[in-house]
C-alpha cells in the first residue's frame, strides 16, 4: 500500500490572517494541492481563528467535493462548536485532538484510560452520520490499543518527539522504534493508522519503512515551508514521493 497525503492548511491561513486580506487564498492553494495530487485536504478550525476559521470549512470541503478520490479531514477537540461544524460540513474524517484552546499546536495525543468515557459516545455521534473518527495518540504502545475500544476507526500516531530529532540520530531511532511498536499494537487492535506533526521529506521516509500500513499523514508546517522554496505544486510532489508515489517530477 502507498500512504497517502492530507495537506493541512492552518499554517496558510495563519499567514493570511496577518494582515487579513484575501490572500495567500487557502482555496485557492488547497486546489494547487489537489491538482498535483495530495489525497485530501486537512483543517484545524480553532475557536480563536488564528488560522482557519469557521468561514473556510465549507468552501473548503465544496473545493474537495469537486475532486472524486480526494478526502476532507477535520480535527479538533470535540467541544460543542466542533461537533457543530462536523455535523453541518460531514467531512470524510474526523481527527479528535485533546486541545487546549490555549495551546499553540497539538503537542500530545488522549489518554485513553481517562477519557474512554467521554470519547467513546462522541465517536458513536460522528460515525453514526457516517463519518470515519481518528484519535490523536502518543506513540504508546501500553495504551494505544483502548483507542479501539472507543470504536474509533483510526489512530493518528503524534510524531512530533521524532520531528524534533531532526539533527540527532540516535535519538530519531529511539522515536521510531516507539512509533513502530505503537504502529503494531494499533494494526493488531484493528486500527486503522494516521500519523503527523513535523513530519518532512526527510524523516518520512524512514518513519514509513518501520510502519508502511499507515494510511494517511497530515503535513501542514514541513509542506508549507516547502512550498515557500519550491512552490505548493512541486511540495506536495516531493511529499508525495516520500510517502512511496510515483510522481511526475
Amino acid at each position: 500500500m502507498t500512504t497517502k497525503l492530507s495537506v493541512n492548511v492552518n499554517a496558510i491561513a495563519q499567514l493570511r490572517n496577518r494582515r487579513d486580506l484575501p490572500w495567500p487564498s487557502v482555496v485557492g492553494l488547497s486546489r494547487t494541492a489537489l491538482e498535483a495530487g495530495a489525497w485530501g485536504i486537512t483543517v484545524h478550525p480553532r475557536p480563536d481563528e488564528r488560522h482557519v476559521r469557521r468561514s473556510d470549512v465549507q468552501p473548503l470541503a465544496d473545493l474537495v467535493a469537486q475532486y472524486p478520490d480526494a478526502e476532507f479531514n477535520i480535527e479538533g477537540y470535540p467541544d460543542d462548536r466542533l461537533m457543530e461544524i462536523a455535523l453541518e460540513v460531514h467531512p470524510h474524517q474526523v481527527t479528535l485532538v485533546p486541545d487546549d484552546p490555549a495551546q499553540a499546536t497539538s503537542d500530545h495525543g488522549w489518554d485513553f484510560r481517562s477519557q474512554h468515557n467521554f470519547l467513546k459516545p462522541v465517536v458513536a455521534r460522528l460515525k453514526g452520520e457516517g463519518m470515519r473518527v481518528s484519535l490523536f495518540a502518543d506513540a504508546d504502545a501500553e495504551t494505544i490499543a483502548i483507542a479501539a475500544e472507543t470504536g474509533a476507526d483510526r489512530a493518528e500516531l503524534y510524531t512530533g518527539p521524532y520531528g524534533a530529532t531532526f539533527d540527532d540520530d540516535d535519538a530519531a531511532s529511539k522515536e521510531l522504534d516507539k512509533l513502530q511498536a505503537a504502529a503494531e499494537i494499533a494494526r493488531d487492535a484493528g486500527l486503522g493508522l494516521n500519523a503527523g506533526h513535523d513530519l518532512t521529506v526527510a524523516n518520512l521516509p524512514p518513519l514509513l519503512a518501520r510502519a508502511p500500513w499507515i494510511d494517511e499523514v497530515s503535513i501542514g508546517h514541513g509542506l508549507t515551508a516547502e512550498a515557500l522554496e519550491y512552490g505548493m505544486a512541486v511540495a506536495v510532489e516531493r511529499f508525495r514521493a516520500a510517502c512511496g508515489e510515483e510522481t511526475s517530477s
